[in-house]
């Protein structure tokens, strides 16, 4: 079996095929489009989630033969010691309906780690990057910061509807502790995006529940390599690496948010494995 490149030039090619597919993604954003629903009516899709997620295939598998993909829109392509983890437009509704909070995310896992990351926001043409050596925001080094509780702001995407069919008044709980506590709160509905947003230290901390493997990969790791943290579950119990996680918060270096990741630990907890249909 072939040897991956080293996480450097992972990163590079991700990079270039963020870049590949951002054009089309900008002249279709704020255009007229068709939205269908994949899960319920909150969980939207457009043509241009397929498109771009087969352009970055196809980019992906050019440049590092071998090498496959798992995606939001396609799934699994095989198995291999390289996987490319891929979300083509993290925060769909966002982008349906003409707001500038989404992305393209795209991770690099070598023998189940992740050791690249690239998460691209077309529309600021900001691309946040991370390999083995660091992480960066357009190429100058990304070093995170938090806050204190009460001068904070958590971004998240929470609560959606299946947050609440899962949690129950938990869901609403948790809500007004975030008011009570944190200065700001923010539901943006990008989660990788707001793991990036962390990482440049524009916010301090983020949460999300029920989450895939292309919502974190990419952002998990570049918060990580600036300097800050991810705290993983599923069904309550810690899950060391967050593309393995289901429910998450993490934050910037200077605050640990004890009191926030003990919250989502219990809720996590509550969740029926049965209900999301994973072991």
């Amino acid at each position: 079996m072939s040897t991956p490149p080293p996480s450097p030039g992972l990163r590079e090619v991700a990079e270039a095929a963020a870049r590949d597919v951002a054009p089309a993604l900008l002249v279709a954003f704020r255009s007229d489009m068709s939205v269908a629903t994949k899960r319920d009516a909150h969980d939207v899709v457009t043509l241009h989630d397929g498109r771009a997620e087969r352009a970055i295939t196809r980019w992906l598998t050019s440049a590092v033969p071998g090498s496959v993909v798992l995606g939001e829109e396609g799934g699994s392509t095989g198995d291999a010691r390289l996987r490319w983890i891929v979300d083509p437009i993290d925060g769909t509704a966002n982008f349906a309906r003409g707001l500038a909070y989404w992305c393209v995310s795209i991770a690099a896992e070598v023998d189940g780690e992740i050791v690249a990351g690239v998460v691209l926001d077309p529309v600021a043409d900001n691309l946040f990057a991370a390999d083995e050596h660091g992480a960066w925001l357009n190429g100058v080094p990304l070093r995170s910061a938090s806050a204190p509780d009460e001068h904070a702001t958590v971004l998240t995407s929470f609560p959606v509807q299946r947050d609440v069919d899962l949690l129950g008044e938990g869901a609403f709980d948790l809500v007004r502790d975030l008011t009570a506590r944190y200065r700001h709160h923010h539901s943006l509905g990008s989660g990788a995006l707001n793991l990036a947003h962390v990482a440049a230290g524009w916010s301090d901390a983020t949460l999300g529940f029920v989450t895939h493997p292309w919502d974190v990969a990419a952002g998990a790791l570049v918060l990580e390599r600036a300097g800050g943290w991810f705290r993983g579950f599923r069904h309550g119990s810690p899950v060391h690496r967050p593309h393995e996680a289901d429910d998450y918060v993490a934050g910037g270096a200077g605050n640990a948010h004890d009191h926030l990741v003990r919250r989502v630990r219990e809720l996590s907890a509550t969740i029926d494995p049965a209900a999301l249909g994973r072991s």
